[in-house]
């Protein structure tokens, strides 16, 4: 086992493979993964059904950040050992990877009181370190100083190809162009919005995985874990 423990931020755009990563990097390291894309969804998933945004991503402020510190956003594991989202005791893991939650998620995470409420729960999850996390800005804003930074990337048409594969596989019905335009548009809100934009922490190491499999990603960062951390995957 690994007697040191450090903070890993992944960053980077979406579909870049980012959770898959930082799930299969915690396991071979023992660490504790954090699903921060889920706690946006989850609070976007909740801002939805009651009515706080509306279809033409217009939202009731007021009431969502009057309503949001009485949720309870939680992780739980299934038979099959994956993490699945629990929001108020319900589980709503199928719930927030539809399309409708894609297309708003970026509104309500551009929010600056949504922000501070996701943020100050993470870093309460890391005061022990050993954790990994991947969002948009746990480089730059929720862990500055996270040890180790990696920033992901990949082609728009390999990242749209991948999420594609993802709600087909979950019975959606989307085209291709739907979903690189999907893409595209939470490119550009997460990059220009005014709290905590999506960009690259200055000491990160870019990953693009554009033409890579998943064991060559982890062969990288394994390179990387041990010639500068001294520290050793355990699976």
């Amino acid at each position: 086992m690994n007697d040191r423990k450090i903070i890993i931020a992944i960053d980077g755009y979406s579909s870049t493979g980012k959770s898959s990563f930082a799930k299969g990097l915690a396991a071979k390291l023992g660490y504790i993964y954090v699903d921060t894309g889920a706690m946006y969804r989850a609070i976007t998933y909740f801002a939805y059904t009651n009515g706080f945004i509306d279809d033409n991503n217009k939202i009731k402020m007021n009431w969502l950040a009057t309503l949001l510190p009485q949720i309870e956003i939680s992780f739980r594991l299934n038979a099959s050992g994956k993490s699945e989202t629990y929001l108020n005791g319900a589980n709503i893991e199928s719930k927030i990877r539809t399309m409708q939650v894609s297309n708003k998620v970026s509104y309500i995470s551009a929010l600056a009181f949504v922000r501070v409420y996701v943020d100050r729960i993470l870093r309460d999850m890391a005061v022990d370190k050993g954790v990994i996390m991947d969002g948009r800005d746990i480089g730059t804003a929720v862990f500055p100083d996270a040890e180790f930074k990696i920033f992901m990337t990949a082609s728009e048409e390999v990242r749209a190809h991948r999420r594609l594969a993802e709600i087909k596989a979950k019975g959606g019905s989307e085209t291709f162009d739907e979903v690189l335009d999907n893409l595209r548009q939470r490119d550009r809100i997460d990059s220009t919005r005014k709290v905590d934009p999506l960009t690259k922490a200055p000491d990160a190491i870019v990953l693009d995985n554009s033409n890579m499999t998943m064991d060559q990603e982890y062969d990288w960062a394994k390179e990387i874990l041990r010639s500068k951390f001294n520290i050793e995957f355990i699976a």
